[in-house]
């Protein structure tokens, strides 16, 4: 079972200086503690949010401090830069950290990032699968053409080639039911979560994904990591009271955005939206604590991660330590100093 943990949001009231060395410290200590990897983000144009705006290079820096942790992108947003500039500096990142580098991809539900780039969010679709055959072809170090309805360039040979042959794991993040079949049938690992998605939907998504998987005739079964809120507590009434107002507002802002994309081209059938972005919005602390997260005792996290693992068939957890990010740093240092210790032993 793949452990690893995401890295995206800075920590409340702090400073962009600091937001940088707490997410290096942080992966100083999963490197010390035995995780697997540690996975970057990357959110654009959100300053009281987040830093990781450029994912590769915050990267290569953990991957140059580090010698057993695989480093991951969670997820490069492939519409929001030229494909093969993604080809070059993927393959790069990947000799830096002599195979370590886990490439995930999205296209991302935050249409102001395309709007401020000025890309419409109605092209999302078309430019990521667009990019992704160029990336795939570009890797394979060989002189080729390009002619599609975003991208044309003649006579591109990429320069390095992948550490990893032929390259890197791609594994891609899926929300709509549409997305899973079409991953399934390109062969690719898959990223899911809980923020808007129940079990029961998951569970059909993921078995469409499957079907897909065996249809294309892949090799072997497909990979399932899932990204959840993960907290590790020394009693069940601090595993509870001790991240609430954190996830609070976690969740009250993943409502905003759920709200914000209702309605734009390339985000799905409207009245879907509108459902979705309404039941997170009515969702209790209650709701949240029981459909949303692995929060509680080290005994506790391993029979809900256990739960989650045989009803999802997943072989990965993504743990998102402070969602939201107002749980105190001695209080997400206990949470990852538990989970590494004593709920991670279970599962290896």
């Amino acid at each position: 079972m793949h452990f690893g943990i995401f890295v995206e949001e800075m920590r409340y009231g702090r400073d962009q200086v600091s937001a940088f060395r707490d997410a290096f410290e942080l992966a100083d200590q999963a490197e010390a503690w035995g995780l697997d990897c540690v996975w970057l983000g990357e959110i654009h144009f959100t300053p009281t949010r987040s830093v990781i705006s450029a994912s590769l290079q915050v990267a290569s820096s953990i991957a140059s401090r580090t010698r057993r942790l695989h480093v991951g992108t969670a997820v490069t947003v492939l519409p929001l830069n030229h494909p093969l500039r993604i080809a070059e500096e993927v393959a790069t990142l990947d000799h830096i950290s002599e195979g370590r580098l886990e490439f995930g991809i999205g296209r991302s539900g935050v249409a102001r990032s395309y709007d401020i780039y000025g890309i419409p969010y109605g092209e999302s679709q078309a430019r990521f699968r667009e990019a992704l055959e160029i990336i795939r072809e570009a890797w394979k170090g060989e002189p080729f053409s390009y002619t599609g309805e975003y991208y044309r360039f003649q006579n591109a040979t990429v320069a390095p080639r992948p550490y990893q042959v032929p390259h890197p794991r791609i594994r891609m993040a899926a929300n709509t039911e549409e997305t899973f079949p079409a991953v399934g049938q390109m062969g690719l690992s898959v990223f899911v979560g809980l923020r808007a998605a129940e079990i029961p939907d998951l569970q059909a998504h993921l078995a469409q994904y499957r079907q897909a998987w065996r249809r294309a005739g892949h090799p072997g079964d497909p990979s399932v990591y899932l990204r959840i809120p993960v907290y590790v507590s020394t009693t069940e009434a601090g595993a509870i009271e001790e991240p609430r107002e954190s996830l609070t507002h976690f969740f009250g802002r993943q409502a905003e955005l759920a709200r914000a994309i209702v309605g734009r081209a390339g985000a799905g059938p409207a009245d879907r939206r509108q459902a979705l972005a309404e039941r997170m919005a009515n969702l209790s602390y209650d709701d949240v604590l029981t459909k949303k997260v692995a929060f509680g005792t080290p005994k506790g996290v391993i029979d809900r991660l256990s739960k989650l693992r045989d009803e999802l068939g997943l072989d990965g957890i993504v743990a998102e330590l402070n969602p939201g990010g107002r749980i105190p740093k001695e209080l997400e240092t206990r949470s990852l100093r538990l989970l590494t210790h004593e709920v991670m032993p279970a599962f290896k």
